[in-house]
Formats: structure tokens, C-alpha cells, sequence
């Protein structure tokens, strides 16, 4: 079950207009409305109500006049507030300090904290599957890497939007950006350390990129995809279980490479993109919501 950011106001829904209660010209809240939004709203309708919410979020000038507003039609709220600065002043003098952020706050837009220690697992990971396999002379046994590859961006796609790895995640959720885009943005930023890495490991062990590109594009999208219906870590979770009792357990007791794994296999891995890609565009306000259990 899933609480909407949009429940309370349907002004904020994507295509629906604000009601029209903004003069035009000078595109502002009339002071009448202005007055009585100060003073609790009273005799203002849900409507306008609404629209002059939607106008002052983005309005300097009226949030300035709503303020002079406050102070001259409402002084007890001017106390109140007064009286909540000065004690939430103290509070924070007393609160420790955050720690200093390690990377600049343009990496910090495109990735979550939490994100940092996961890639840094899947690159042991990675390293431990190419050291297997350069050490294996025989070459009989199939190259971990490629077993691997398909899969290995889940762990860090698994925190890219989780209430449990993001705690700011509700924040996230309720900003003006929330939803696929911001999803999208933060897999991406996986992808373009994973996949480079993947490239390498690939390369030295002797896997080619054209045999597990594709594959691992396809659990990507299609952790997305699931994670729309289950919330992302554990459909990210789900996929990588599957993958690994399915195809690289039977690989490595067998010591023979998974068809899903061979060229041929990549017609159809592209087809599973596609479809996949549908899903997210129909469902792509899903993840706009904050999952009530995560």
C-alpha cells in the first residue's frame, strides 16, 4: 500500500491545472485572498485554496506579502513562530554537527549515500570472479565474470529508492523531481561505474561485452519494472536469487555456460527490454508514492 504525495492537492498531479484565481495581470494573489489565507482561510474554497498554495510555492513577491500579511493581520502567529525559532535555535546550537560530505554535492544529486558502499561490494565482487577465473588454467570451467555480469548492478540498483538504504527518502519522494526521472538518474549513475568495470573484468577473463551487455541491461530494467510492485531492493534481491540459482549454480556444478548467455540468446533479451520499457512508461508514476512498509 502506497500513501500518494498527491493525494492532498490535485494541482500537483501531472496535467492537472491549478484553479484560476490569480489575477492576470499582475499574476498575483489578490491581497483580500492574501489576507484571509493568513488568517487560517477562512471563507476561501478548496479550490482557490489550492491554487493559491500552487502560486505561492513558486512566488517570491506573494510569499514576502504573506508574510507581511501574517504580521499585520495575525500577531499570535507571528508569537508562535517567534517562540518556535528561538527554541528550535537552542535545540541545533545543542545537536552534534553533520559530518563533512566526502564528494561534491553534484555527485550527492545523482546518487544516495547508501549507493557508495554497494558499488564498492560489487567491485569485490567483480574482483573475486576475475581472480577465479584468471587462476582457472584449464578453462573448462565457464568465466564467472560473464556469470556474473547480468546481474551485478542490482546490488547497487537495490538502493537507488529504498526507505530502508535512503534516509532522507521521504524527502526525496516529496520533492519536484521524484518519481522514474529520479530513479532513472541514480540507475544510470550505477551503470556508469558497474558497466565500465564489467567491461574490464570482461575483457581480462576473456568474456566479451556482446554476450552480457544486453542480459544485464535486461535485469536492470527489469528490477525497475518489479520494484514498481514490490519496492525496488527486494525485487532487485528476487532477480539476482533467481539468476544465481538458475543459471550461474547449475553453470559452475556443470562446468558448462548458460544458453541464456550465448549470442543467439541476445534477439530475445532485447525484445524483454523492450516490453519492459513499456511497463515503466505505464506505470511511471509509481514510484511517486512512499510505500507504507519497505
Amino acid at each position: 500500500m502506497r500513501w500518494s504525495i498527491t493525494a492532498r492537492r490535485p494541482w500537483m498531479i501531472r496535467g492537472a491545472p491549478a484553479p484560476k484565481i490569480i489575477q492576470d495581470p499582475p499574476d498575483h494573489v489578490p491581497a483580500a485572498v492574501l489576507d484571509r489565507y493568513a488568517t487560517g482561510g477562512a471563507g476561501i474554497g478548496a479550490d482557490a485554496l489550492w491554487a493559491v498554495e500552487a502560486h505561492l510555492e513558486g512566488c517570491a513577491p506573494c510569499r514576502e506579502r504573506l508574510g507581511e500579511a501574517v504580521a499585520r493581520r495575525s500577531p499570535e502567529t507571528m508569537s508562535l513562530l517567534s517562540l518556535v525559532r528561538a527554541n528550535l535555535a537552542t535545540e541545533v546550537d545543542r545537536s552534534p554537527r553533520m559530518p563533512a560530505r566526502w564528494y561534491p554535492r553534484r555527485v550527492a544529486r545523482w546518487a544516495p549515500p547508501g549507493l557508495w558502499p554497494r558499488l564498492a561490494m560489487t567491485m569485490l565482487v567483480l574482483a573475486a570472479a576475475l581472480g577465479l577465473d584468471l587462476v582457472d588454467s584449464s578453462g573448462l570451467m565457464p568465466s564467472l565474470v560473464l556469470l556474473v555480469a547480468p546481474v551485478a548492478p542490482l546490488l547497487g540498483v537495490a538502493a537507488v529508492w529504498s526507505a530502508r538504504l535512503d534516509p532522507v527518502h521521504e524527502l526525496v519522494v516529496a520533492s519536484p523531481r521524484a518519481g522514474l526521472y529520479m530513479v532513472l538518474r541514480r540507475t544510470l549513475a550505477v551503470l556508469v561505474v558497474v558497466i565500465p568495470a564489467l567491461t574490464v573484468a570482461g575483457l581480462m577473463a576473456g568474456a566479451s561485452p556482446a554476450r552480457w551487455l544486453v542480459p544485464c541491461l535486461a535485469f536492470t530494467a527489469g528490477a525497475l519494472a518489479l520494484g514498481e510492485l514490490i519496492g525496488l531492493h527486494w525485487a532487485a534481491g528476487a532477480l539476482a536469487l533467481a539468476w544465481t540459482a538458475g543459471v550461474i549454480t547449475p553453470s559452475v556444478l556443470f562446468a558448462r555456460s548458460s544458453l541464456l548467455l550465448e549470442p543467439a540468446s541476445l534477439p530475445y533479451w532485447a525484445g524483454l527490454i523492450a516490453v519492459i520499457a513499456v511497463a515503466l512508461v505505464l506505470r511511471r508514476d509509481a514510484y511517486t508514492g512512499i510505500p507504507t512498509s519497505d
